[in-house]
């Protein structure tokens, strides 16, 4: 649930077609494995190996970057628009960077291996012992534009 505040910004980080694609081989991997057994427990195993499979990739999409005029809500963060200073657009070896030898273990991050650019943003409330957000997107100049919006 989104503030009453004007949308910005809203992306869902879903995960690419090609992971549908192999759920549904997955289950067809499954209705082999089974097919010796008959054409009942190879559609059971169809049926299972896709089930599994399609939760799996559907988990792997459900979050969701919105910012309004005051907020940023990611997953079930709310972040006051006011405790955040710049946003950085991060691409490629920069990027990768910082999810890997630049993190810092008390940084909120949200990373979906699908994802290839990010924007990073410092926490500048001196409460907060976070000291950055990282936040995988695939539109980043349209999420920096939207956090540095204030009003």
């Amino acid at each position: 649930m989104t503030s009453p505040s004007r949308l910005l910004y809203d992306e869902r980080l879903t995960p690419p077609k090609t992971w549908w694609a192999i759920a549904v081989l997955f289950g067809l991997s499954l209705a082999l494995v089974f097919f010796p057994y008959g054409p009942i427990a190879a559609f059971i195993g169809l049926t299972v190996g896709t089930c599994l499979a399609g939760m799996y990739v559907s988990s792997q999409g459900s979050t969701r970057i919105r910012v309004t005029q005051d907020t940023l809500f990611v997953a079930d963060a709310r972040i006051p628009l006011a405790a955040l200073g710049q946003p950085e657009v991060l691409r490629g070896e920069e990027a990768r960077a910082w999810r890997t030898y630049k993190a810092d273990l008390r940084a909120f991050m949200v990373m979906r291996s699908f994802v290839p650019t990010a924007v990073r943003v410092e926490v500048v409330d001196p409460d907060d012992s976070t000291p950055y957000l990282y936040l995988c997107t695939r539109t980043p100049e349209l999420l920096a534009e939207a956090l540095g919006a204030r009003t």
